[in-house]
């Protein structure tokens, strides 16, 4: 697994890192601030980001709100803040973990294995809401292209239906774009 490490104070990112990497970790690389880490996930597509907070040029939760914007990603916020009010703001920015520190070496990778868990449920969670929704505007569309061969040619329902899947099944196009090509050619102003 892949890691980056955001962390301005030197000794701290080095420890971390050593850390890391003897828990079996891969660290791809350090940032020295929010900027730099930004940029960094960019350039590197870490598995897992680790943010301090306090770091100079941008704030790690700032940094952690850009890094998701462009690629979804675990991130861990690791500082020695446990301010309810900077919880609020990093869970506001969508990070999955937050350690304070000091903490001990054993209680790291129980995080990045939590953070990736929780990410990877919500990603499995988007992905089934894009599936309802576009089953969704699909039935929505062979409904409306149903209702207008009947309203059109007279048909039934039933041979509404026949008359799209068979358009499907020639065309070799899938049957809501069948019924919005319909929808489209039928409907005044649809497109």
């Amino acid at each position: 697994m892949r890691i980056l490490i955001a962390e301005d104070e030197t000794i701290i990112r080095l420890d971390l890192r050593a850390m890391l990497e003897r828990a079996g970790f891969e660290v791809c690389a350090e940032a020295r601030d929010g900027e730099e880490a930004v940029a960094l996930a960019r350039e590197t597509e870490p598995d897992v980001a680790l943010l301090d907070v306090k770091m100079p040029r941008l704030d790690g939760i700032e940094a952690a709100r850009r890094i998701l914007e462009e690629r979804p990603l675990p991130i861990v916020i690791v500082t020695a803040y446990g301010e309810q009010e900077l919880v609020a703001r990093a869970v506001e920015a969508g990070v999955f973990g937050y350690l304070v520190k000091p903490f001990r070496e054993t209680d790291l990778p129980p995080a990045i294995a939590t953070a990736r868990a929780r990410h990877e449920e919500l990603a499995a969670v988007r992905a089934e809401a894009a599936s309802l929704a576009d089953a969704l505007a699909a039935r929505k569309a062979i409904e409306r292209a149903k209702g207008l061969l009947q309203e059109r040619e007279g048909l039934s329902e039933l041979e509404a239906f026949a008359r799209l899947r068979k358009a499907s099944q020639i065309s070799g196009k899938p049957l809501r774009v069948v019924a919005e090509a319909l929808i489209a050619t039928l409907e005044p102003g649809a497109a």
